[in-house]
């Protein structure tokens, strides 16, 4: 069985993490798999816009815990693998965001630890309306340290200090006021309205998405100063741009622009 199948949408790749019967983990396999088709996709413009959503009756339970408690029979306990296990995730969820094309998470049934943290990384979320989120690691003594990171850069600092302390599932309702997720769905909806998502991002003109997406990651770790001076030169990149020019022209004449 495949770890990730992918499918092609008119400019949209839809990947799907596809182990069900493990509530689709993050073994050590499925974030190498996961990792491998990100940088396949970085390098094809004829995608536009990602989405990953999961198979079976879950979007992503996290770490495979079974396959983490193995690790611990290592002469060091397992910290070794531990620590390579947590460094490679780490580096599959900042593929994200650095990707070109914006990345759409398809959520549903639960998104838990790790899998929370994967939907918190996305660029965007839409989620069935039953779907449930938590970082509930310290259920089970784990905190959710490494899931924290994307957490708190999504939802304010109060809110995911009482997730990640009390173990707490919210809901889907709560997940939006929260901003965790964008939309939330009837169960029937959730494809069509991701897919709806993604082709209107898809669009859009790719350059100009990608240098925004580039530059909304960047600027948000700077002071509001060097932000200023940073994206005014992206601005200035942007302009000088051909298709840019050809946009604004377009604009002006009321017509549509020539995307050839």
């Amino acid at each position: 069985m495949e770890l990730i199948t992918r499918e092609n949408l008119d400019g949209v790749c839809r990947i799907t993490l596809n182990v069900p019967a493990r509530l689709n983990a993050l073994s050590d396999a499925m974030i190498a798999a996961l990792h491998a088709v990100l940088d396949d996709i970085a390098n094809d413009p004829t995608i536009k816009v990602v989405i990953i959503a999961g198979g079976g009756k879950a979007f992503c339970s996290g770490h495979d815990l079974k396959e983490m408690q193995a690790k611990r029979d290592a002469p060091d306990g397992g910290s070794a693998a531990f620590k390579d296990l947590f460094d490679r995730c780490a580096a599959m969820m900042a593929r994200i965001q650095s990707l070109p094309q914006p990345v759409i998470a398809q959520v549903h049934g639960i998104a838990t630890a790790a899998g929370c943290q994967l939907v918190a990384t996305c660029d965007l979320a839409v989620a069935d309306e039953g779907t449930r989120f938590g970082v509930n690691g310290v259920n089970i003594g784990l905190f959710c340290s490494t899931p924290m990171v994307a957490l708190t850069r999504n939802i304010g600092r109060k809110a995911a200090f009482e997730m990640l302390t009390t173990g707490r599932f919210i809901p889907a309702s709560e997940a939006k006021t929260l901003g965790l997720i964008n939309r939330a769905v009837p169960a029937v909806d959730l494809a069509a309205e991701t897919l709806s998502l993604a082709h209107t991002i898809a669009g859009k003109l790719a350059s100009a998405v990608t240098t925004g997406k580039s530059a909304f990651y960047a600027q948000v770790q700077m002071t509001t100063a060097d932000a200023y001076d940073y994206t005014g030169q992206v601005m200035v990149d942007n302009m000088a741009n051909a298709d840019t020019n050809e946009g604004i022209n377009a604009f002006l004449e009321k017509r549509d622009p020539d995307r050839t």
